[in-house]
């Protein structure tokens, strides 16, 4: 990728972001009155949000077309409180600019990102048995998994170890919508959280080619990344249908691992003798030799 492409990368991606939040307000939401014309497309106009930050209708415009990539940080602050972001999403805002700012600066060669996980990761999570417990990358490729972790993930393990990803999962295997109770409350998260995690590395390969898929592949997909919701989560319940075991609900637990390039480790859990945990040990034992030799990546 070229310099220029790069810098113009980057500020489409803060145009994008600036459009998408801009659409998922509405002007009453504000105090401005609803009007009787009938809008072109749903939101805040542009020069609505411009007159409530502070800045000309011209430079907001330049703003959202990538002309303008250096905003100051008042001027930042200014559209944030107005498009009303979240502290997670102001972040990501502060982040899309320094990106935009810094994208006419030669970029060094990207080197791979390593699919490997640490030997003592893969002891913990050993030790974690029979609580299902996984490692995924940045971009939510399965990386590791004990084997209930792989076998929660019902399907997955009959895909290459390639093609195995979370988000891929949950959008284009058949048994997903059967798998995930809430899968309607889940997907949203998903992919905002998805979009959280790129925002570490914008120029990703592995990113580009797994939203180039889904969003050919999977309409929900590309209506939920259009959206640019900004999430993450690193704790919360999670309930199941599965097919081996029936319907389960677990907690979870996401760990940032250090010097990993982006690797979490997420591990599920339950209360000793209840329901679900004795579906945890059902879920562990019923490993097959065939399924278990294919636990890492």
């Amino acid at each position: 990728m070229s310099d220029q492409a790069n810098q113009s990368g980057q500020a489409n991606a803060l145009g994008t972001f600036l459009r998408a939040r801009r659409a998922a307000l509405r002007p009453e939401q504000l105090g401005l009155p609803v009007g009787t014309s009938t809008r072109r497309a749903p939101g805040l106009r542009r020069e609505e949000l411009a007159a409530l930050a502070g800045v000309s209708v011209d430079y907001y415009i330049r703003l959202e077309r990538g002309k303008d990539t250096r905003p100051s940080p008042a001027v930042v602050n200014a559209l944030a409180t107005v498009l009303r972001l979240s502290e997670e999403e102001v972040d990501h805002l502060h982040g899309l600019v320094a990106q935009s700012a810094a994208g006419a600066t030669p970029a060094a060669a990207r080197p791979g990102v390593s699919r490997s996980v640490r030997p003592g990761v893969k002891q913990l999570m050993e030790g974690l048995r029979p609580f299902p417990a996984y490692v995924v990358s940045r971009t939510n490729d399965l990386l590791a998994a004990n084997p209930a972790g792989l076998r929660l993930l019902a399907g997955m393990e009959s895909w290459p170890a390639r093609r195995r990803n979370i988000v891929r999962h949950m959008f284009l295997h058949p048994g997903a919508r059967r798998l995930y109770v809430d899968w309607e409350q889940l997907a949203p998260g998903t992919v905002a959280h998805l979009r959280a995690m790129s925002a570490a590395d914008p120029d990703s390969p592995e990113l580009a080619e797994l939203v180039d898929e889904l969003m050919v592949k999977s309409e929900d997909f590309a209506r939920l990344w259009e959206r640019y919701e900004v999430r993450s989560r690193d704790a919360g319940k999670k309930r199941f249908h599965h097919p081996s075991v029936g319907s389960l609900t677990l907690g979870f637990e996401v760990m940032h691992l250090a010097h990993a390039e982006g690797q979490r480790l997420i591990a599920f859990h339950a209360v000793p003798g209840s329901a679900d945990h004795d579906a945890v040990v059902l879920l562990d034992m019923a490993m097959t030799p065939a399924e278990s030799a294919s636990v890492d990546t």
